[in-house]
Formats: structure tokens, sequence, C-alpha cells
């Protein structure tokens, strides 16, 4: 049979053991090609490097996105 609680724990109790989990913020650094502040072990929205070498070229990237503006642009 499982047990039961003796007694009801306090609401200041209850505060204590719950003051602990609590969200954090998540952890950036900075990235080693453009120094842009980045989460640890993803690629660089900014430069496109990850460890270094490219990952993602985001010359085209931006390229691509300017000729779509300049086709949905009315006339």
């Amino acid at each position: 049979m499982p047990q039961e609680p003796k007694k009801r724990h306090s609401r200041a109790r209850q505060g204590k053991r719950r003051a602990s989990i609590h969200l954090t913020l998540a952890k950036t650094v900075p990235c080693s090609n453009c120094t842009a502040l980045i989460m640890s072990h993803t690629v660089c929205k900014n430069c496109g490097y990850y460890k270094g070498r490219v990952v993602i070229d985001t010359l085209k990237k931006k390229d691509k996105d300017k000729n779509k503006e300049k086709e949905t642009q009315p006339k």
C-alpha cells in the first residue's frame, strides 16, 4: 500500500520547494567569425559559419531575398 502524507504541508513550504523550479535564459557565446551572440553548438544566423567553416551561404540567401522583393513590388 502506498504511504499517504501524515500532515499537510503549508503554502510557505510548498513555495520554498517550487522556488527553485524556474526558467533560465539560454546561454549565448560570441561567434568565432563575426562575434555576434549566438547559442552554442548552432550555426550563426548572421554570417552562416559553424566551427570556423561556412555551412550556410548567407550572401546567396540575401541576394535571393532581394530578388523576391523586387518581383513582388508593383510597377
